[in-house]
C-alpha cells in the first residue's frame, strides 16, 4: 500500500491520549477503541486516517484507522513498538492472513474466508473468495480512503476473475455520497450474468455476491453442514431458517429420506430448489424426498403435526445489541423448546446460533434448558465452534456456537 495514504508526518499525524482503562483494553491486544476512551486529541480527525494513540507517559502504545463517525473510533493495525505501515507491512500482513489457511482446504472446496476481519488484522475488513471471485465487505467506511490501494494489492496477490464490493447496511449512504461507491458493486472485473457456483467439499452451491446476505453464503457452517451429513442416513429432516439449503443438501448427500426446508423468504427457498438441482448428480440427493414450506419459523413449528428425526435451528442473529441480550436468550430458548417438541424418538437437535451478544455459555444453557425441561431423556453429543478460516481473536468477534443433542425418548 502506498506510503503516503497509510502514514502521516510527525507534525501533523493524529495524535490521542486515552483513559488508563483503556490503555489496559488496548495492550491485552484488542483491536477496538471506543470514542468515550478518547480523553485529550490535537486536532479533528478525519474518516480513515491513521491516528497514533499514546500513553500517559506519551510513548507510543498503537494506532488505527480513525472513523470520526462510529463509537469504535479507532480500530486498531498494529500496538506494541512502532513501525512503518508502509507497502512492505501492508504485504505482509496480506501474506500472513492468506499464509494462515494455506493448506486448510483440498481442491473440492472452492469457497473459503481469506481475510476475518480484526482477527486477521484487517479490522473492519473480510474478505470470501467464491471460486475465481473475491468478495470484499467492509463494515467501516474507513477503509474507503485506501480501497483502491487495497484493490491493487489484492489483484497482485490473489489470482481473480472479478472482486465484488459489499457494505455493511449502516455505512452505505455515507460510503455512496461521499466515494461514489454502492453496495455490491463489480469494483473489477465483469458483473456476473447470475448467481456465482462455487464448491463445497463437492457440494455446489450459488452465492449471491452482489445482492445476498453476508457475503453471498454462510461460509462459517461448512463444518457443521459437513456433521449433519453423517448424522442424517434414513433421518426426516426439517431445516428451519434454512436459507439457500446449505444443510438441507448435504443432509440428503447423506442418505436423509426426505428433507424440509423451511424459511419465510420465498427467494432463498427458490435459491434452495436451485440447490438442490446442482446436487443431482449424488445419488442421495436425487433420492431424497425435498420440500420447501415458506412461514415464520415459530410459527410452523408450534403448530405442525409433523415429526423429525433431524432439526436445524439455526436462525439468523436474535441481538444486534447487548440490550437484545435477554430477550434473545429467552427466545432462543422457546425457539428450541418446540423444535425438540417436534423429535421423534432417537431424534436429534442441531442449534446453532450467531449472536454475538449471546455468550457461549448462555446459549448452550438456554437449549439445555429447554431440553430438561422437556423431560425427555437426551444425550449431548457435541459442540462446536469457529471454524478455522473464522477465527475469533478477541470476545466480540466469538458469535458462532452450535450444540448437538440426541433424544433417545
Amino acid at each position: 500500500m502506498n506510503p503516503s495514504a497509510a502514514t502521516q508526518t510527525a507534525a501533523n499525524r493524529l495524535r490521542l491520549r486515552i483513559t488508563a482503562t483503556a490503555e489496559t483494553i488496548l495492550r491485552s491486544g484488542h483491536p477496538w477503541l471506543f470514542a468515550d476512551s478518547i480523553r485529550e486529541t490535537n486536532r479533528l480527525g478525519q474518516l480513515g486516517e491513521l491516528a497514533v494513540v499514546f500513553d500517559r507517559q506519551n510513548k507510543f502504545l498503537a494506532v488505527g484507522l480513525y472513523d470520526p463517525d462510529s463509537p469504535i473510533r479507532v480500530r486498531i493495525l498494529h500496538a506494541g513498538k512502532p513501525q512503518a505501515l508502509d507497502a512492505v507491512w501492508w504485504l505482509a500482513r496480506l501474506e500472513r492472513a492468506l499464509q494462515r489457511r494455506a493448506g486448510l482446504l483440498d481442491a473440492t472446496t472452492t469457497g473459503c474466508r481469506l481475510i476475518h476481519g480484526e482477527s486477521d488484522g484487517w479490522p473492519g475488513l473480510v474478505l470470501d473468495r467464491y471460486d475465481t471471485t473475491l468478495v470484499l465487505k467492509l463494515y467501516t467506511a474507513a477503509w474507503l480512503p485506501r480501497l483502491d490501494e487495497i484493490l491493487l494489492l489484492l489483484k497482485e496477490k490473489i489470482p481473480c476473475e472479478r472482486i465484488v464490493l459489499r457494505l455493511s447496511r449502516n455505512i452505505q449512504p455515507l460510503v455512496e455520497k461521499q466515494f461514489q461507491r454502492r453496495d455490491g458493486q463489480v469494483v473489477f472485473g465483469s458483473v456476473p450474468a447470475g448467481p456465482l457456483i462455487f464448491s463445497e467439499n463437492g457440494v455446489r452451491f450459488e452465492a449471491d455476491v452482489l445482492r445476498g446476505q453476508k457475503t453471498g453464503f454462510f461460509l462459517d457452517q461448512r463444518e457443521n453442514r459437513r456433521e449433519v451429513e453423517t448424522l442424517s442416513r434414513g433421518r426426516r429432516v426439517l431445516n428451519a431458517f434454512s436459507f439457500s439449503g446449505g444443510f438441507s443438501v448435504y443432509a440428503a448427500r447423506g442418505g436423509a429420506a426426505s428433507v424440509t426446508d423451511l424459511d419465510i423468504s420465498a427467494h432463498a427457498l427458490e435459491s434452495a430448489r436451485r440447490n438442490f438441482v446442482l446436487n443431482r448428480n449424488f445419488p442421495g440427493v436425487a433420492a431424497c424426498r425435498h420440500e420447501t414450506v415458506q412461514a415464520d419459523v415459530f410459527e410452523w413449528i408450534e403448530k405442525t403435526p409433523a415429526k423429525f428425526d433431524l432439526i436445524v435451528l439455526d436462525p439468523p442473529s436474535l441481538a444486534k445489541r447487548a440490550s437484545e441480550r435477554e430477550g434473545a436468550v429467552r427466545a432462543y430458548e422457546r425457539l428450541n423448546a418446540l423444535g425438540i417438541q417436534k423429535l421423534a424418538r432417537d431424534g436429534i437437535l442441531v442449534a446453532g446460533s450467531c449472536s454475538a451478544q449471546v455468550s457461549v455459555a448462555e446459549f448452550f444453557d438456554a437449549v439445555r434448558r429447554a431440553a430438561t425441561k422437556s423431560g425427555r431423556k437426551f444425550a449431548e453429543l457435541k459442540t462446536m465452534r469457529h471454524p478455522p478460516d473464522h477465527p475469533a481473536g478477541f470476545k466480540e468477534a466469538e458469535y458462532l456456537k452450535v450444540i448437538y443433542l440426541k433424544f433417545t425418548t
